[in-house]
């Protein structure tokens, strides 16, 4: 580690101002919650204990993504009611303001949610009351009369590439209703039905519905099935983000840009990783030279996700392989997220500490990470009230950081 990035403390990584642009919301319960929640709804999990659960679902590292995905099946089953969701999204907004994180964007797939009679927009509703009173709560604390700026967010829908017909009622309609459909279709009604729905809760509702997203297994289901979904989430200024390059390569996080104009891409791990990219292309290598350049030209943010990537990628191995690497050497913007806080067991602060550790990130390369993640969040208000807002986290973070240089 160099001498500059080991001046990098864990307590200066808990006070600086951070953001978190891809956290879900189903992987990133509180594990004693989850087991109170599975008792009160009468959901069987493996163990009723906290080191069982992380023996058994939640573990240090998996085997494959499957595997990682597995521990979902029991979050989303306790997440199916009013209360239970209000009660995790408001969990999930202090767990951030603890280690100092000032805007975070919640994304969830609403369909896995609707249950008790909840419609789409029932569900967000019930999220939003749970970030909200967070907000309200720490509006109101001495660190905020003190200077520091307040807690904000924003909620991302995000659309399905595929997904299981049990967990999804909206899903079994969609086949009633269209039994002839082929699935790849029935996947992309899906999709524009929740954007349809994302926007009226932004407009009629008043909710803060920032982003529309595109998650689940990339290889044999292509973004562009989902591109009128898409067109109308970009028709009625709804921002985009797109899981691209978790687990397939350069296409995948083509795919997104071209076909679903995505504003942000989620993860991106792949972009360099030629050997992924189809026979269609003569020149790997250069595809992937020309598509880096693009991303770091038009200033599209990577949502990097160091841990998850890790865990679901195993053939990485150290973390100083991560492609992390080679996105700063090629002064890509890119915001450093947790992904699932459960799952993954980390936090926004560990995986800072991550990043300074293995790529030996100097004082202005953090900030400039730290400073990307606000300046290319999707707040929601206008654009004169998040260049202020903006401002004040950069004030703050300037103040924090000469505060501890000076110690």
């Amino acid at each position: 580690m160099s001498r500059e990035s080991s001046e990098i403390s864990r307590e200066l990584l808990l006070a600086l101002p951070k953001t978190d642009l891809h956290v879900h919301l189903d992987g990133s319960l509180r594990l004693s919650s989850l087991i109170e929640l599975a008792r009160e709804h009468g959901v069987e999990l493996p163990s009723e204990t906290e080191s069982g659960m992380n023996e058994l679902v939640f573990k240090p590292s998996y085997a494959n993504l499957p595997e990682y995905l597995a521990g979902f099946a029991y979050t989303c089953a306790v997440m199916q009611d009013h209360e239970s969701l209000t009660r995790i999204a408001y969990e999930l907004a202090w767990d951030n303001i603890n280690e100092g994180v000032r805007y975070v964007e919640v994304r969830f797939a609403p369909q896995l949610h609707m249950g008790a009679g909840m419609s789409c927009e029932d569900v967000l509703v019930a999220v939003n009351a749970g970030l909200a009173q967070a907000r309200r709560e720490h509006e109101g604390s001495d660190a905020v009369r003190g200077g520091e700026p307040g807690f904000r967010y924003g909620i991302i829908v995000c659309a399905l590439r595929m997904f299981t017909p049990a967990f999804s009622a909206w899903y079994a309609q969609l086949c009633e209703l269209l039994p002839n459909a082929p699935k790849t279709s029935l996947y992309a009604d899906a999709s524009l039905e929740l954007a349809r729905a994302a926007v009226r809760a932004r407009d009629e509702r008043g909710l803060p519905v920032v982003g529309f997203d595109l998650a689940g297994q990339e290889d044999g289901y292509p973004a562009h099935d989902h591109m009128a979904a898409f067109q109308y989430a970009h028709a009625n200024f709804l921002k985009k983000t797109v899981h691209a390059g978790e687990a397939y390569g350069a296409e995948s996080i083509f795919d997104a840009i071209t076909a679903l104009n995505a504003d942000r891409i989620g993860h991106g791990y792949h972009l360099f990783s030629p050997e992924l990219i189809g026979p269609a292309v003569e020149d790997p290598q250069a595809y992937t030279r020309a598509l880096t350049n693009y991303i770091a030209d038009r200033r599209l943010t990577i949502e990097v996700c160091i841990t998850s990537n890790l865990q679901t990628n195993p053939a990485i191995g150290d973390v100083a392989n991560h492609s992390l690497a080679q996105m700063l050497a090629a002064r890509m913007s890119v915001t450093i997220c947790t992904d699932n806080r459960l799952v993954s067991h980390t936090t926004v602060t560990d995986e800072l500490a991550l990043a300074v550790k293995n790529f030996e990130l100097t004082h202005k390369q953090l900030r400039n990470t730290l400073i990307h993640g606000f300046k290319r969040s999707f707040f929601p208000g206008t654009y004169a009230e998040k260049r202020a807002w903006v401002r004040r986290v950069i004030d703050y973070h300037d103040a924090v950081a000469a505060d501890f240089q000076a110690r």
